[in-house]
């Protein structure tokens, strides 16, 4: 079995027996490969990067080489139960879209980001006068893919918004682990946001 990211492991507890999973951004298929094989799941993986999708493919994984910025048109809606976009929301030329292309073709999606209001990033931002870089934003801000960092109250204004239910929400740090502080100001102290979400 492929060895998982910590965040991908919160994600495999809320997917369920026999679902049908889209995941988008799919990297090298760990994630689709560990579901088929544990929770016996169905699905697709869609990757833009050819030596990831090769990957996907001899995992077993099936995928679909596109740009998830392109939208989702291969899909019907309701095609999958759980639609997932991990550690690339940020990423997105338009996440707004995304989250609707998301709820269109599956009932539920999941989404983990680096949450940009983290204690450190704030600190490095107001008192450095810096873009911050951390181990969730390891990259300089001339040479990050990210695009449109946001809060966890970014994130839960924009599900208010579009009327998009939180089911679950997972406030962890860069190794994944929960404390006191991130429960109580999770958009102070939580460095990584996980949330599962449905149309009201």
């Amino acid at each position: 079995m492929m060895s998982l990211r910590p965040d991908q492991e919160i994600i495999c507890e809320w997917i369920a027996r026999d679902s049908r999973v889209l995941d988008m951004g799919c990297g090298k298929g760990e994630l689709l490969a560990h579901l088929k094989e544990s929770r016996a799941v169905s699905g697709y993986g869609i990757e833009l990067n050819p030596d990831n999708v090769l990957s996907c493919i001899q995992a077993g994984v099936n995928v679909i080489q596109v740009d998830i910025n392109a939208g989702l048109s291969v899909f019907e809606d309701g095609s999958f139960d759980h639609v997932i976009v991990s550690q690339a929301l940020q990423a997105l030329r338009r996440p707004d879209l995304v989250l609707d292309e998301m709820l269109r073709v599956g009932k539920q999606g999941i989404v983990t980001f680096p949450n940009f209001g983290f204690w450190k990033n704030r600190l490095q931002l107001g008192v450095g006068g810096i873009m911050p870089v951390s181990r969730t934003l390891p990259n300089p801000w001339y040479d990050t893919h990210n695009i449109h960092l946001c809060t966890f109250k970014d994130f839960e204004g924009l599900c208010k918004e579009k009327g998009i239910r939180i089911i679950s929400r997972a406030v962890v740090d860069y190794q994944h682990r929960s404390s006191l502080p991130m429960r109580l100001l999770p958009n102070l102290f939580g460095e990584v946001a996980l949330y599962q979400f449905e149309r009201e």
